[in-house]
């Protein structure tokens, strides 16, 4: 997957969010942005104005201005020196201040891009860190419907023809959002955190054996369709005789984890038989395991109970 990280496409993307505007030309337009983690060069990617663990991105304002005029004509130009050095990608000015002459004369002669804003630079380093470092996150392609169930990221999958489209067309149909069929993209944005997006060429659609191609925003609105959402149940759909289904555990179920990017993620195998409504199932699956996320175990508190009732007897 191709990675645009240029200063052009992030001022681009960007611009109207955080009301950049670009002083003086664009040479630097074509700057890459590199990866800080497959260089070994001890940089960060965004923050404020810092010269001993310097970043890529230098965002300065208030605060930083004030400290530059507050130097000595030397130190000063040592400190312009050292930001100009090679190592800044990219210089943002926020909190409404005036560029210094000194700033802008480097920045033209060296073409380091300079953007000025007049948003506080704690929202400027927030934004500019989530874009980059989902960017440059480690990225996956994976097979199955992608879904916001009751507000849980949930992935379906299970072999072709199981019925997962179905399933996410019945969700759908019940108020819940589709977020990408068929090849969900899934980034590592944090180390215990899978976000989950549609391709572009994927938008909005949804395949159906015998209905072909739907547009679900078309058919329900925009309130059926999720741009994205963090990854947080797996449920797999697969066909089971009755005798099968007799052998999963009737307190846990069919539970399991799968590590993807080197997040773990809890698994449920949900047996697809004629007489069981799926969409049901899911939406008892994303509930409970919501419970499980704040605490509440419904198979420890039922073996609780039991253990009591079997004391006091």
């Amino acid at each position: 997957m191709n990675i645009d990280a240029s200063v052009g496409t992030l001022f681009e993307n960007l611009r109207d969010k955080l009301e950049l505007q670009w002083l003086g030309s664009k040479l630097g337009e074509s700057r890459v942005i590199q990866n800080p983690k497959a260089e070994s060069t001890g940089t960060a990617l965004v923050g404020h104005l810092n010269l001993i663990h310097s970043n890529q991105v230098q965002v300065l304002g208030i605060t930083e201005i004030h400290y530059l005029d507050r130097l000595s004509e030397n130190s000063r130009r040592d400190l312009i020196d050292q930001l100009f050095d090679g190592t800044t990608d990219l210089i943002v000015i926020g909190d409404q201040q005036s560029v210094p002459d000194d700033i802008k004369q480097r920045s033209e002669a060296s073409s380091t891009p300079l953007f000025v804003s007049s948003q506080n630079t704690v929202q400027l380093v927030s934004y500019l860190q989530y874009y980059l470092t989902s960017l440059f996150a480690e990225k996956i392609t994976l097979h199955g419907v992608f879904m916001e169930v009751f507000s849980l990221g949930l992935l379906i999958i299970g072999d072709p023809s199981v019925g997962k489209s179905e399933l996410a067309l019945e969700l759908v149909a019940r108020g819940h959002r589709l977020v990408a069929d068929d090849a969900p993209v899934f980034a590592r944005t944090s180390p215990d955190t899978l976000n989950g997006r549609c391709p572009d060429v994927l938008r909005d659609f949804l395949e159906v054996r015998g209905l072909g191609i739907l547009n679900i925003r078309a058919m329900f609105g925009d309130s059926a369709i999720k741009q994205s959402r963090n990854l947080r149940l797996i449920l797999k759909l697969v066909p089971m005789t009755e005798e099968q289904m007799h052998r999963i555990d009737r307190l846990h179920g069919a539970r399991a984890t799968q590590t993807i990017l080197g997040v773990e993620i809890p698994e449920i195998t949900l047996p697809v038989a004629p007489g069981r409504n799926l969409a049901v199932l899911a939406e008892a699956a994303a509930r409970n395991h919501t419970l499980l996320l704040k605490g509440y175990d419904s198979a420890k508190l039922f073996m609780e109970r039991q253990a009591r009732f079997m004391g006091n007897s």
